[in-house]
């Protein structure tokens, strides 16, 4: 039997952080167009582009998102600067209702910019809400990654572990796991001094013999979410069963 582990914040996956740095890049690049074209900007949102007042509410709204996208890749707040970006889409919103009442605005266009800032702004409340919920940059959540070879055929491998009632067998900070709907699962384990912490968890996909992954129901004492993967081992040694999980702990790391 080998086995291998590392833990920590880790460099894996996380898709809300991944969507911040997203809009983060997004609002460099659309502040950087709005500082050297405020003119151009106003046209294509169907404003008429005409006038100082114009340009210089560009111009305002593209230094705006150049601190958003730098406060946003800093790494630090991520939650508090993406909420920004949300006081700012309504800001932009006011700026485009306002424009369409101008003399020359154009309907075609105002439209798709309403149509693409509703998107946007859709974006920037779901990030933001993620990234609260977890915490604001995820900085609190950690992360194990664990290997080992077990001398049994994968089918079999997966069976014992599909099994989640019997994983308090072999992972030993786990009480009792008891399955509910289909698909959910009551879990509980030993928490720090002693106590007990418990969580309501649902299968995110499961594909027979190859992977298995959860995450924890909102409300939990952990948040967490974790996949196994099963693979042949090499030469014929039974299966390499990979576990990776990442969870917040309830007084942080």
């Amino acid at each position: 039997m080998r086995a291998g582990r590392s833990d920590g914040a880790g460099a894996g996956r996380n898709v809300p952080a991944d969507l911040a740095r997203g809009l983060g890049v997004f609002s460099l690049a659309l502040g950087s167009v709005q500082l050297a074209a405020p003119a151009t900007v106003a046209r294509l949102a169907g404003v008429r582009e005409d006038g100082a007042a114009v340009r210089a509410v560009t111009s305002v709204f593209g230094a705006r998102e150049l601190a958003h996208g730098a406060g946003i890749l800093a790494g630090r707040r991520t939650a508090g600067w993406v909420w920004s970006r949300v006081a700012g889409d309504v800001l932009d919103v006011a700026a485009l209702a306002t424009g369409a009442r101008r003399r020359g605005a154009v309907p075609t266009r105002l439209a798709l910019g309403l149509t693409a800032l509703t998107a946007v702004t859709v974006a920037d409340v779901l990030t933001a809400r993620e990234l609260s919920r977890r915490g604001g940059d995820g900085a609190g959540e950690c992360r194990a990654v664990a290997a080992i070879t077990v001398n049994r055929p994968r089918p079999e491998v997966y069976r014992h572990w599909r099994d989640l009632e019997r994983l308090p067998d072999f992972m030993a900070h786990l009480r009792s796991v008891r399955a509910t709907d289909a698909g959910r699962s009551h879990w509980e384990a030993s928490g720090p001094g002693g106590s007990t912490v418990g969580w309501d968890a649902e299968i995110v996909e499961d594909h027979e013999s190859e992977v298995l992954s959860w995450r924890s129901i909102e409300g939990a004492d952990v948040d967490n979410s974790g996949s196994v993967h099963f693979r042949d081992a090499a030469g014929g040694r039974g299966t390499e069963v990979v576990v990776d999980l990442r969870y917040r702990p309830p007084a942080g790391r």
